[in-house]
């Protein structure tokens, strides 16, 4: 095998930077430098580097998790070099990505906070998962007694989190009369830019509302759309790139699909990221409900189903008719008839890759992953789509089966019998209502907090309290041939 630096990079198999990397110059700050960050904004980096353009936005590394700190050290061992492979059903190949150039020690506030002050610096970019934005699960706004804000508003030139360290960056340059750099989430949230503006400023108004107001007036949050399915590297995949003959510490997989559409707001400056493929818009919105909609609604659909019948990876649920079927009649017929047209895009089209995407053998997506925390995931990509529809008087007896196997999923076992180990935050509650379902549909819909009013409507309460007798009465495979005969 070949250890990947800087030094080896001639004899390694795979493609390469086609730049001088000593040439490059540090222009963004990224925090979390997990799997999807490296699988989608650096490949769309080292994309444009490749063009001999974007050489003065650089990627440096930052983060305040402990995992940050693992991250740095692989990396920094094969000069912030790694692989990503890209996989399609047919076909795996592997790139050397090399548009990062450092990684700041993790949890070093006044590191961090004095690279950001770097004048330098355009853009401050973040992946650090939807949990990382403090959201209150009961307002879905920013939670300003959040402990670890309450600590950085008490001391905001010690900051711990992540917003703290952007508050004291941003204070920092207007203090010098250094402009703002932009803030751009890279998280999968929708309005993205919106929900870390909202944190940022709620940050600073805990010590400085002068700062906060100032902030909010001319600090840039554009929002963004991200796709890109990229699963954790695991044994699978580091015997697979050992097999390619790489030694690798930090390599990613990922599916050859990639997207991303971004608001053109960044009056600090920006790469030209549309030579390589990102979409910049004047509105991120229409994206991010056909995101939604028909790809993470499409999610839920082959999920529980898949989950029911003890099918392991997504491309096997895939490969069952009865969950193929499903997938087509409810998105053809209820879902994609409830989104909005989307600039230059056809629904259709967008479908078909959604399913050629989800039947990809090679990425290894589980049904269980998709399965995962369904009481946040149900109110964002299933219940918008079901109330809009019940509005226009439009039936959703597949919607309405969607959410009893959902229902059925939570009780707690699969059609087997097997055993299902929880796998929502909200778990416990869910396997409780979902038990008592069985004999009142009502103890489920009746979750208000996810539900809402569109759980009390008999048109969708009716044929939900069918499905779900129906699915412990008959199975999940006899169910969905019931739908499909309609």
């Amino acid at each position: 095998m070949t250890k990947l630096n800087t030094a080896n990079l001639a004899a390694v198999n795979a493609a390469t930077p086609r730049y001088d990397r000593s040439q490059l110059k540090g222009g963004i700050i990224h925090f979390g430098m997990g799997n999807f960050h490296r699988a989608h904004q650096a490949v769309y980096l080292d994309r444009l580097m490749n063009t001999g353009k974007g050489h003065d936005f650089a990627i440096i590394g930052a983060g305040v998790m402990p995992g940050d700190a693992r991250m740095r050290d692989a990396l920094a061992g094969q000069d912030y070099l790694y692989t990503v492979v890209e996989q399609s059903a047919e076909r795996s190949d592997p790139r050397v990505i090399g548009a990062m150039i450092d990684h700041l020690p993790a949890a070093d506030s006044a590191a961090i906070v004095a690279k950001l002050a770097d004048p330098a610096i355009c853009i401050a970019s973040l992946t650090i998962t939807e949990g990382g934005y403090f959201i209150d699960a009961a307002t879905g706004h920013f939670d300003p007694s959040h402990p670890a804000i309450v600590a950085d508003g008490a001391a905001p030139d010690a900051p711990k989190t992540v917003f703290g360290m952007l508050v004291a960056g941003l204070a920092a340059r207007r203090a010098a009369g250094t402009p703002p750099f932009t803030v751009m989430c890279c998280d999968n949230i929708p309005h993205n830019g919106d929900v870390t503006r909202e944190a940022v400023v709620e940050t600073a108004r805990l010590s400085d509302p002068e700062l906060a107001d100032w902030i909010a007036a001319n600090v840039a949050f554009p929002n963004g759309m991200v796709d890109r399915i990229t699963p954790a590297t695991g044994d699978r995949e580091r015997a697979l790139i050992r097999e390619m003959g790489i030694d690798d510490a930090a390599p990613v997989f990922a599916e050859d699909f990639i997207q991303w559409v971004l608001e053109d707001n960044f009056p600090a400056g920006r790469p030209a990221l549309e030579d390589v493929g990102v979409q910049f818009v004047p509105d991120v919105t229409p994206y991010e409900l056909m995101k939604i909609r028909i790809l993470n609604g499409s999610h839920a659909v082959i999920a529980y189903p898949a989950g029911l019948m003890d099918i392991h990876f997504v491309h096997e649920g895939m490969e069952n008719d009865l969950v193929r079927a499903f997938l087509d009649k409810i998105e053809t017929t209820e879902i994609i008839p409830a989104v909005p047209p989307v600039p230059n895009t056809d629904l259709g089209a967008y479908f078909a890759k959604v399913k050629e995407r989800c039947a990809n053998p090679k990425i290894g997506d589980t049904i269980r992953r998709l399965c995962l925390d369904g009481s946040n995931r149900q109110p964002k990509f299933i219940i918008p789509t079901i109330a809009d529809r019940l509005a226009q008087g439009l039936p959703v007896e597949g919607l309405a089966l969607e959410s009893a196997l959902w229902c059925r999923y939570c009780a707690g076992t699969t059609d087997s019998g097997a055993v299902i180990e929880p796998n929502d935050p909200n778990w416990d509650r869910l396997t409780a209502a979902a038990q008592a379902a069985k004999a009142d549909p009502s103890a489920w819909l009746g979750m208000a907090d996810i539900y809402g009013a569109t759980g009390r409507d008999p048109r969708f309460a009716e044929p939900f309290a069918r499905w779900l007798a129906m699915l412990w009465d008959r199975g999940t495979a006899d169910t969905l041939r019931a739908y499909l005969a309609q």
